[in-house]
């Protein structure tokens, strides 16, 4: 039985709480945040004691720490715990700046503990299936990807000023998902970005829709397309085509009916949000994070994704800026 506490019991903490106290292989040992109202909904919910933070990291039958508090808090709280010699599940990103999580991965190796970063799209289970395809050459060697996901509509302006902008923010799933369905790592980056959606989420200097270009070293290309409006529901679809043919994952339907009639067939709408959309992907995480840390391995995705994936963001923000391609290191 593994020991987990719980940082953060805001929206993703509510879940990731949730889902440790249901699972068979833990236990949620603590649960802590200063808003007592989140806190103590979730610890009513599960069992778990409200803590302290000092009072989780010095328990020493807890083995591991659940980082879901505000993204500008991650780094430091991962540095406390791995010095506290806990396994860290980490919510993405590390940190908005890819320096201080360089330095960040380098106290956690020095620890010697285990880090995953939360990036749940690769435990869905329509997702997962589609790269295990991929990997086992059903499309034939990767020519293109193509990732499509647009939310039913924006955050507050108030989030998206302190978001690090939609590349670093909303985007960075895909670039992750990139990457995993590549199967190697883009070394070029080309953007584009508007404000169409919200006027005041460009005066807050974002953008709220966009395209990235991703190419790698053997050529091998991937388009994102994200924006933060959908009229019509949380829209997540992935292509891959290649050398055999194309495989694709579509949207998740409220229900599996439909109707055919004189005027076609009509359906019903897509899973409105992402906490509907991910539900399993957030149950399956979680016990992927648990495997790891009973078998004695390394998780993934690790810290190392959790960097490259903001490089990308980084690159993406700077081609924006610039009008040019970047190069990734």
């Amino acid at each position: 039985m593994v020991s987990i506490a719980l940082f953060g019991a805001g929206r993703i903490g509510q879940i990731h709480g949730r889902n440790i106290a249901a699972s068979r292989r833990a236990k949620l040992a603590g649960i802590a945040d200063p808003m007592p109202d989140g806190a103590n909904a979730l610890a009513a919910a599960t069992g778990a004691p409200v803590r302290s933070i000092d009072d989780l990291l010095g328990d020493k039958s807890i083995d591991a720490v659940l980082i879901g508090t505000p993204t500008d808090t991650h780094a430091d709280f991962i540095d406390r715990a791995a010095a506290a010699g806990k396994a860290v599940f980490c919510e993405k990103p590390v940190d908005l700046s890819s320096g201080r999580i360089v330095k960040t991965l380098e106290r956690v190796k020095a620890a010697g503990v285990p880090l995953m970063i939360g990036f749940n799209r690769r435990f869905d289970p329509n997702f997962a299936a589609l790269q295990r395809r991929v990997a086992d050459g059903v499309a034939g060697e990767v020519e293109m990807v193509s990732i499509l996901s647009r939310d039913p509509g924006p955050p507050p302006v108030s989030y998206i000023e302190r978001s690090g902008g939609l590349f670093r923010d909303m985007m960075i799933h895909d670039f992750d998902m990139a990457r995993f369905l590549l199967g190697e790592d883009p070394i070029e980056v080309f953007s584009l970005g508007s404000a169409l959606v919200d006027p005041a989420i460009g005066k807050a200097g974002d953008v709220d829709t966009a395209a990235v270009l991703l190419k790698t070293r053997s050529g091998k290309i991937c388009q994102i397309s994200n924006s933060r409006r959908a009229t019509y529901g949380y829209d997540q679809r992935i292509e891959v085509h290649g050398s055999k043919g194309l495989l694709s994952a579509g949207n998740v339907h409220e229900t599996t009916v439909m109707f055919a009639g004189e005027r076609g067939l009509t359906a019903d709408p897509v899973q409105n949000f992402f906490l509907e959309r991910y539900a399993a992907a957030y149950r399956n995480e979680i016990e992927a994070f648990i495997d790891a840390m009973e078998r004695g391995r390394k998780p993934s995705p690790d810290g190392a994704d959790g960097l490259k994936a903001q490089q990308l963001a980084d690159a993406a923000q700077k081609s924006l800026e610039t009008g040019k391609p970047v190069e990734v290191v």
